[in-house]
């Protein structure tokens, strides 16, 4: 499930460009004036009863087709944290490319984070990696992945991975997407065997080099081309 409280976005690196919200080929092109939606309140909304029309204990990715921490967005945020300290039986997964605004876009409560909050690190080559991820580690944050997509070369995470409680890796998607490599998969794989955190390998990309070999492959197949393949690491948990 998923809550945008708002919409729009733009591009703020190399990952962004042929993004499949906004990319050139995306419905939302153009896109990139940042609105409220008719969902903002969405978490604390109630029925006549007063009970949660949102029900409590899942994973709700918020923020997925546009950035929790997006400057222009700021006059909301304060709304948006307070429905997520009010829904403690909720775990709220928040991805960012943005995490260098994330210290002064906290509560005033924060501490040394919310217990319902994951955050999640977008990096999508080694030098965002090298960039974001040790300002990722430094903040105060209860629970923390990063994300590898999509994944354009390979990488490098053995620097950041203590402190870190999961890793996903994916490809990218659209007609002009790049080769997402399955041997920088493994490789990132391997280095989270090393670390002992959980991997989850979401999906392929449209180009996706196996074997030496480039296929391309549908959207709609994408996820389960990538769990054909049973390189997840588990700890019994769900993944995110």
């Amino acid at each position: 499930m998923n809550w945008e409280p708002w919409t729009g976005c733009y591009k703020i690196s190399d990952g962004c460009t042929n993004c499949y919200f906004y990319g050139p080929h995306a419905k939302r092109y153009g896109q990139n004036t940042i609105q409220k939606t008719d969902k903002f309140d969405w978490p604390v909304r109630k029925n006549t009863k007063g009970e949660y029309n949102m029900k409590g204990n899942k994973i709700l990715a918020t923020c997925f087709a546009t950035d929790f921490f997006l400057p222009e967005a700021d006059a909301w945020r304060k709304e948006a944290w307070a429905m997520i300290r009010e829904r403690t039986d909720i775990d709220f997964l928040i991805l960012t490319k943005r995490i260098d605004r994330f210290p002064i876009s906290l509560p005033s409560d924060w501490g040394t984070g919310y217990d319902n909050v994951n955050i999640g690190c977008t990096v999508e080559n080694q030098a965002s990696a090298d960039y974001r991820l040790p300002l990722f580690l430094s903040y105060p944050i209860k629970r923390r992945f990063i994300a590898c997509a999509p994944l354009l070369e390979a990488m490098d995470l053995t620097p950041f991975l203590h402190g870190v409680n999961h890793v996903t890796v994916g490809g990218e998607t659209g007609r002009d997407a790049r080769v997402c490599d399955y041997d920088w998969v493994l490789d990132i794989r391997g280095q989270c065997v090393k670390a002992d955190v959980t991997f989850w390998f979401k999906n392929t990309g449209s180009f996706f080099r196996h074997d030496g070999i480039v296929e391309k492959i549908n959207p709609y197949k994408q996820t389960g081309r990538a769990k054909e393949l049973g390189i997840d690491i588990s700890d019994g948990k769900r993944l995110f």
